[in-house]
């Protein structure tokens, strides 16, 4: 898979989604909610992420044909 400048532009966009939730929340008196709302977030980032290190892993065993 060649690299994607998609990808760089989700991770931004839920940046900013996040942030403005978390923001919103704030000055609501909602300082659980956003914290929770901001940890999701930065558990959907890392998902994505970790599946694109893993498919690098793929492609360098492929490169270098090991296993």
């Amino acid at each position: 898979m060649a690299f994607d400048i998609d990808i760089i532009f989700k991770i931004a966009g839920i940046g900013i989604l996040i942030t403005v939730l978390c923001q919103v929340l704030k000055k609501s008196d909602r300082d659980d909610i956003a914290t929770l709302v901001s940890l999701a977030g930065l558990i959907i980032v890392l998902m994505l992420v970790i599946s694109m290190i893993s498919e690098l892993f793929i492609q360098i065993k492929d490169i270098f044909q090991l296993y």
